[in-house]
């Protein structure tokens, strides 16, 4: 049996919070802001990488087909040079993607049938306008940032019509998706396409249409798309070249990560309150805990749990004897 020892067991070490942003999200900010950064990004462990490079090289094919396409069509329809180019293909939780938009956007909300859930393909305003200002034969030029009028929606949905019909050929090979129009909304905070931590697929392009750049973003539930995603994907052996190099990896991997410290707590069972006895707390008082003196202490990092205890004492330090795992007491 193992030894723990914690200096006060019945504290627990706290664990710093998730960073709300994540690294793919600071990226897609910081090109939205026009600034650029450097040195390494943050990586969240608590929401792991789901894209699997298999994944970003199946999209990124769909994608470039959709940019190169698009820009083609628009140049002849809207008899501007045009063209559209694919910067970066992103996992971000949806929360995140919509704290990274502008107050104030295009954004159309797709259906994505055969696939469950909702899609959102956004840019921005100044650009719509811009589009359909070349569409009726106007110079272009500076637009304003505002919703559009009941004139000038019923042309935007025709445009969007269009550019979905490309984004549908496109994607054939890859999702499949059947993308349509169902509503057209300027403030992010009133689409509700999914929760706020849900996944999503974050493809963003840089558009420009005669003097208007914007930045484009195509957003599609990851849990949607994963399947047909992961039907197409190739399935071969690995040659001994790549099993050794993934070996040397993992093998690096442990050796890196192995010395890593990480705070570890012994718990009690918690103690309920009312505020009103939190509130008249006095040194001195005594506060009994609900734990019964056979059940093992709760060993935690990170608010997992991963081990039982029972509390004891080593020299001059409080310590907990490990007897169980969880594992054993689930079987």
């Amino acid at each position: 049996m193992a030894l723990i020892e914690n200096d006060i067991a019945e504290t627990p070490v706290s664990t710093p919070p998730a960073p709300r942003e994540s690294a793919t999200g600071t990226v897609a900010r910081m090109m939205r802001r026009g600034g650029a950064g450097a040195g390494a990004l943050p990586y969240d462990f608590r929401r792991p990488t789901k894209l699997s490079r298999d994944h970003t090289r199946a999209l990124q094919m769909g994608y470039e087909t959709f940019a190169k396409r698009l820009g083609t069509q628009l140049t002849s329809g809207l008899r501007q040079v045009c063209q559209i180019n694919l910067v970066a293909i992103e996992q971000q939780a949806y929360e995140d993607y919509i704290s990274g938009l502008s107050e104030t956007t295009m954004m159309a909300s797709l259906t994505i049938d055969p696939l469950p859930g909702t899609a959102i393909f956004e840019f921005a305003v100044p650009t719509a306008l811009a589009c359909l200002d070349y569409l009726l034969g106007g110079p272009g030029g500076e637009q304003p940032t505002r919703p559009l009028t009941d004139l000038e929606t019923p042309l935007l949905r025709g445009l969007l019509a269009q550019m979905l019909d490309v984004l549908r050929y496109a994607m054939e090979s890859t999702t499949g998706i059947q993308p349509a129009l169902t509503a057209i909304e300027y403030n992010p905070q009133f689409v509700q396409a999914s929760s706020a931590s849900d996944v999503m697929v974050v493809g963003s392009f840089e558009m420009h249409i005669g003097n208007q750049t914007c930045l484009a973003t195509l957003c599609i539930p990851f849990s949607a798309i994963l399947p047909k995603l992961d039907a197409g994907k190739e399935k071969r052996p690995s040659t001994p070249a790549e099993q050794q190099t993934s070996e040397r990896n993992a093998a690096n991997l442990r050796t890196a990560l192995g010395g890593t410290p990480v705070p570890v707590t012994v718990r009690f069972a918690p103690t309920t309150l009312t505020p009103a006895q939190i509130v008249n707390l006095a040194p001195g008082d005594v506060l009994p805990l609900n734990h019964r003196v056979t059940a093992p202490l709760a060993v935690e990092a990170g608010g997992t749990t991963f081990a039982y205890a029972l509390a004891g004492r080593r020299g001059t330090r409080l310590a907990g004897l490990v007897v169980g795992y969880p594992r054993e007491k689930s079987a």
